[in-house]
């Protein structure tokens, strides 16, 4: 028991006196329900009732945006469950004490009933359903409108916001703690358009339960009046119904204040200025509407039979401020058209700063608006998920981490386009239908598709693209279908991998090194930079990478590279032998089911020439022309004859012509690896498969 009451009083003593306010409330509105009340006491609620209403109001007109408001819609729950509950309060103490006169409920009952209707009520039962339907019909009905269009134009708009925002953060305009708060009062919006739609239910119900209240307390205390305290007819109506008018207008006042309250939130456009200043800004200070509004009411004044002081009066003082503002206007246009005055200071333009250089990302994907869904995660968009994959299935195969991609619409392209760049230059670019697939001919179809003709923008693979209801039947035929996601996710890691020498720059070759240190720091330590620069080593990756040669294995790599950097320090040469190192890793890559390498070979005579041609400064330099040409053709057409026969296009070369061969041979035959016979480990069996120079 002790426990327990420790713990309930470090609650309130952590919740502080605010805290302690909604706890309170409820208790009172409870209490009020249940317990009977005094007249004095009743007076007391009443008149905070009207207070909080009005403070309500004024907040709402002074609030910017409707979020820094955001528990108006608890507010509205509390306010309602108050007004029932003095509703309650009031009917008892005018059923038991109804009979003594009429303030009998309090004085501010009294002065409602009394004053603000004269005695009459039939008057304040007229005045009383008149603010029912106000509040009702007009404000209640038309802020909760208001408050549903609002929240679902809110949740449509949700998507396009997210994305920005995850747009900026990509493009590292703002941080992670900023993209969150952005995230947050997206939220905020739809979770209070929601509420308050659903809150206005709650000032609906209440004036359905004011006129239920107000019918019960008539019929009932005329059946008290004339059956328990013996009064007449005549006595008891007028005595309980102007008690009962009065308690229905000091409930439905503060209730058609909050009403307003909650249509002003609701209806308000968010801007830096409050209700007040949108008002006078917007509305009182246009001077030739000002002076038209007051010639037109001067013109009704002057009609036979209408007031002619209150609209004359009217038309004056409209008159006058739209001619007062007139001038002011003008006044100011001629100030602003008069040239500037001349200072003494002399006004230069600002001094460039490297504030100015706007930073190119190193990696960019460019969508066009139609694509804006792929990256977003509302919508069903896993772009952005399968590219973090990407990015991680790149770094474990490659073996470093390639830089970030930073993902924006562009508007200049087509709708359906998208463009891939490095370091701002485009290196990629297709299209893609949202909504559709893409089925792939691998080259063994069984039929024909309906659907727009295309090719694959990873593989150039002729392709169709088709409605999803033909996915199934796509695949029956023997296509690779695969969704648009993948469609860019496949082109995007097939460039990067492409590129992958030209993303290890500086930057991410340190990162390497830094995680390489992790578990070999004396070897990074003692070799690099003291014996190999950063520069040697940059290069030597790159010619690997250039290659399509993963550097995972970097423990191999600077420990060949520590052993032959003495030697010489010649990119080519650190690069053909930490090749010889890696060769079963290479011939791993290039025959992964397979002891036997079915490889293409050149002619011993076709090797001699070459290697003289390699003596006497290079391939390009020293062979004719047409000895060049009947290289690239034969080495094509053994290729071909390679993969005809479901084998790799590998050539085996000598390890003093493997680099000029293959830079030779890249840019008319990419597909084609050119490997060195030092390279192939000892317990591979090569076999000759095609040969290159037999009709040289």
């Amino acid at each position: 028991m002790n426990n327990a009451l420790m713990t309930v009083q470090g609650l309130f003593k952590g919740a502080g006196s605010k805290g302690l306010a909604g706890p309170v409330l409820i208790i009172l509105v409870l209490s009020m329900m249940v317990l009977p009340l005094p007249a004095f006491l009743l007076d007391i609620f009443f008149t905070f009732n009207i207070a909080v209403s009005i403070m309500v109001l004024l907040v709402s007109m002074n609030t910017l945006k409707p979020l820094e408001f955001s528990a108006f819609p608890t507010v509205l729950l509390m306010t309602t469950l108050l007004r029932l509950s003095l509703n309650v309060a009031s009917t008892r103490i005018v059923l038991l004490e109804g009979h003594t006169g009429p303030d009998a409920a309090g004085k501010v009952i009294e002065s409602f009933g009394h004053f603000l209707v004269g005695g009459n009520f039939a008057v304040g039962i007229v005045v009383f359903l008149i603010l029912v339907v106000i509040n009702f019909v007009v404000i209640t009905k038309g802020a909760g409108r208001i408050a549903e269009v609002g929240a679902r134009f809110t949740l449509d708009a949700m998507p396009g916001k997210q994305m920005a925002i995850d747009a900026d953060l990509n493009a590292g305009l703002i941080g992670e703690e900023e993209a969150r708060k952005r995230r947050l009062t997206i939220s905020q919006e739809a979770d209070f358009y929601g509420s308050m739609d659903g809150a206005s239910k709650f000032v609906r119900g209440d004036a359905v339960a004011g006129i239920m209240i107000l019918l019960i307390n008539i019929i009932g205390g005329f059946i008290v009046g004339v059956l328990q305290h013996n009064l007449d007819v005549a006595t008891a109506a007028k005595n309980y119904t102007l008690l009962t008018i009065g308690d229905g207008l000091v409930a439905q006042i503060p209730s058609l204040v909050i009403s307003t309250a909650a249509g002003v939130v609701v209806s308000r456009v968010s801007t830096d200025e409050n209700i007040g200043q949108q008002l006078m800004g917007q509305v009182f200070t246009q001077p030739l509407v000002l002076m038209l509004t007051g010639l037109i009411v001067g013109a009704l004044g002057l009609v036979p039979g209408m007031p002619h002081f209150a609209f004359l009066l009217f038309a004056a003082i409209l008159g006058g401020w739209g001619t007062t503002l007139w001038k002011r206007q003008r006044l100011e246009a001629v100030q602003a058209a008069l040239p500037p005055a001349p200072t003494p200071v002399s006004l230069e333009a600002p001094e460039a700063t490297w504030e100015d250089v706007t930073p190119i990302d190193v990696l960019g994907l460019e969508v066009g608006y139609r694509l804006i869904s792929l990256v977003d995660k509302e919508r069903d968009g896993d772009l952005l998920r399968r590219i973090k994959g990407l990015r991680r299935k790149f770094a474990q195969e490659v073996g470093f981490l390639p830089p970030a991609i930073h993902i924006r619409d562009n508007l200049e392209l087509r709708p359906n386009a998208y463009r891939i760049t490095l370091k701002g230059a485009e290196i990629g670019s297709g299209e893609a239908l949202p909504g559709q697939f893409l089925a792939i001919n691998p080259g063994q179809v069984t039929g024909t598709l309906q659907g727009t003709p295309t090719q694959d923008p990873a593989f150039g693979l002729p392709a169709i693209w088709v409605e999803a209801a033909l996915k199934d039947h796509a695949q029956a035929l023997g296509y690779t279908v695969v969704d648009v996601s993948t469609v860019v996710a496949t082109h995007l890691s097939h460039l990067i991998h492409l590129q992958a020498a030209s993303l290890l720059g500086i930057q991410e070759l340190h990162q390497l090194l830094e995680h390489v240190a992790k578990s070999a720091p004396k070897l990074t330590e003692e070799l690099i930079p003291k014996v190999l620069s950063h520069a040697v080593l940059q290069k030597v990756l790159q010619n690997l990478l250039d290659e399509g040669v993963p550097i995972r294995d970097m423990r191999s790599i600077l420990e060949t590279l520590s052993k032959y950097v003495p030697m010489s320090q010649d990119p080519i040469y650190l690069t053909a032998q930490v090749r010889v190192a890696l060769g079963p890793a290479i011939i791993q890559q290039l025959y992964p089911a397979s002891q036997e390498l079915q490889v293409i070979a050149m002619d011993k005579e076709l090797e001699h020439l070459l290697a003289q041609a390699m003596q006497a400064g290079g391939l390009q330099q020293a062979i004719e022309p047409g000895l060049a040409d009947t290289l690239l053709r034969e080495t094509r057409l053994a290729a071909e004859r390679q993969e005809m026969m479901g084998f790799p296009t590998v050539l085996l070369v000598p390890g003093q012509l493997r680099d000029l061969l293959a830079r030779f041979l890249k840019r008319t035959l990419p597909q084609l690896k050119v490997v060195a016979q030092d390279e192939v480990p000892g317990f591979r069996t090569v076999k000759v498969t095609s040969l290159v120079g037999g009709r040289v």
